[in-house]
């Protein structure tokens, strides 16, 4: 079987600013969007907005199709009265009172196809403002949002009794629950805002959400504060399943429990596949990987589509395949836009070896993503302190670690090293691993883990230079954010700065190229 090529899994999906060449898509978009609700956009008011403020336009692609877009202007809303009308506050939808000196981002449209509801289109545009606002030092985006379903419920109730029940979950409104879920609070109830919106009955909820970073200064200037990470970590329970959709299911789970905490990485375990040998009748260990290596394209294929419809970023955890009759133990970065990457294990186990007949990869790779350059070290590379140090002289500001071990002493090499790369490379690091077992797959018997996102050990990190830790041996995940503004701060400031005092002039680490 020769190497697989995973692009024809890869799902391109993209944020973007809208171009002038986007217009007429975009005016067929919100036909599909709002057919026969409100007037749809004109030609010449997209153009105004590019001409005026084309930072904040903003439009998502799926496979080079505009699946949904957002604009929006600068204001200083104190010049606005609490019950302006739509109209009032985009100049009639040309948005020529656009003010680059403003203190608020003003949302006014958001729309996504009906088709592409369900991956995340809303919150990826939503993001784009908030980033936005952040980069400008606004003090917050102030919307007026429809409230769609109230022509449902307006026989019965106000449009204030409406909202109360929408904020207590006791009904479902598709704008306001998913901008309440958003992080927007509510300022008002606007009546007469938007004439043409029938199904709101012209009501909008006026909402806010405040830049917690912003600074309050006449020049504007931005200050760079922050710039977090969330991470979660999956400690794994490899337990017996009938089928691969068992499987599909339990990883669904913690990726949507990953997504729901706003995480921007999911980092699943080595060996993670391995479960689905708990249905194959094969009992010979090196013949049972080989009849595992059957199901990477599906296992491709799950994991670049929950990607792209939770977005977020996954570590795959490690699985065995196939290419030119050797087997590899492959580590694959699902990203949200739809790309993949994969890192070959670079040092096999004895286990590995004897057991399953594991090749190793021949290259330490260092891999871009939205929330910059990361590194995965599956398990045992992770002991090997030369290859943490070539991927942070590459950029590498995060390290995960898929790992999977039977027992507590070979937990902790791996959590030792993870820690120790940490501190010596001035990096983040995380660990992932299984517990459970999978008493009928041979040499799959027990799990040993306690899986963790690490810091180096200064004052600006916690005490005991870990962010969180789950408990050992059980279900679980460990959500936590590393920032890597304090990470750069540190390089440069810190107690010690390791990066810096190494003596180049007495050694080095340097990677060959065995391509050559």
């Amino acid at each position: 079987m020769s190497e697989i090529d995973v692009s024809k899994f890869e799902k391109k999906i993209e944020l973007r600013n809208i171009q002038f060449e986007d217009i007429d898509e975009i005016l067929k978009l919100q036909k599909v969007c709002f057919p026969g609700n409100m007037e749809p956009w004109q030609r010449d008011q997209l153009e105004s907005h590019l001409r005026i403020f084309q930072e904040g336009q903003f439009c998502v692609t799926y496979e080079g199709k505009i699946v949904g877009s957002c604009s929006s202007l600068m204001v200083n809303f104190d010049e606005y009265d609490d019950k302006h009308t739509w109209d009032g506050i985009t100049d009639k939808g040309y948005i020529t009172n656009h003010d680059p000196e403003g203190f608020n981002l003003y949302g006014i449209e958001v729309m996504v196809h009906p088709e592409y509801r369900r991956m995340k289109i809303g919150a990826r545009l939503y993001e784009a403002r908030k980033e936005l606002a952040e980069q400008k030092n606004l003090k917050s985006i102030i919307l007026g949002g429809r409230i769609p379903n109230y022509h449902k419920y307006s026989k019965e109730m106000t449009p204030r009794e409406y909202v109360r029940e929408v904020i207590q979950h006791n009904i479902y409104d598709p704008v306001l629950t998913f901008q309440l879920m958003n992080g927007f609070t509510i300022m008002r109830l606007n009546k007469s805002y938007l004439p043409d919106d029938k199904q709101s009955k012209a009501y909008a909820t006026l909402m806010e959400w405040n830049n917690v970073d912003y600074i309050p200064n006449k020049t504007k200037k931005y200050f760079k504060t922050t710039e977090p990470v969330r991470i979660t970590t999956i400690q794994y329970m490899m337990k017996s399943i009938d089928s691969f959709e068992d499987f599909a299911t339990q990883v669904e789970y913690y990726t949507d429990v990953a997504a729901d905490q706003g995480s921007d990485f999911a980092v699943f375990p080595e060996l993670l596949t391995t479960q689905l040998l708990s249905f194959c009748e094969e009992k010979s260990p090196s013949l049972a990987i080989r009849k595992l290596t059957e199901f990477t394209e599906q296992y491709i294929e799950l994991f670049t589509n929950l990607a792209v419809r939770y977005n977020v970023n996954i570590i795959g955890g490690s699985h065995f395949v196939e290419e030119d009759g050797d087997i590899y133990n492959v580590a694959y970065l699902f990203r949200r836009d739809g790309t993949i990457d994969k890192q070959y294990k670079l040092h096999i186990t004895p286990n590995e070896r004897k057991w399953w007949g594991i090749s190793a990869g021949d290259k330490v790779q260092v891999f871009d993503t939205d929330c910059g350059k990361v590194a995965i070290l599956i398990c045992y590379d992770i002991e090997f302190p030369e290859l943490s140090r070539i991927v942070t002289d590459q950029g590498a500001k995060i390290i995960f670690t898929p790992f999977c071990t039977e027992d507590r002493q070979g937990y902790l090499r791996v959590r030792y090293c993870s820690q120790a790369r940490a501190i010596e490379n001035e990096i983040y690091t995380a660990i992932a691993g299984t517990v459970g077992n999978l008493s009928q797959v041979e040499n799959m018997d027990i799990q040993y883990a306690q899986s963790g996102i690490f810091t180096p050990s200064d004052f600006s990190f916690p005490r005991d230079g870990i962010v969180g830790e789950c408990h050992p041996n059980i279900e679980t995940v460990v959500v936590g954010d590393v920032d890597l503004e304090i990470l750069r701060r540190q390089r440069k400031t810190g107690s010690v700065t390791l990066l810096r005092d190494r003596r180049l002039d007495l050694y080095s680490v340097i990677q060959k190229d065995k391509s050559k």
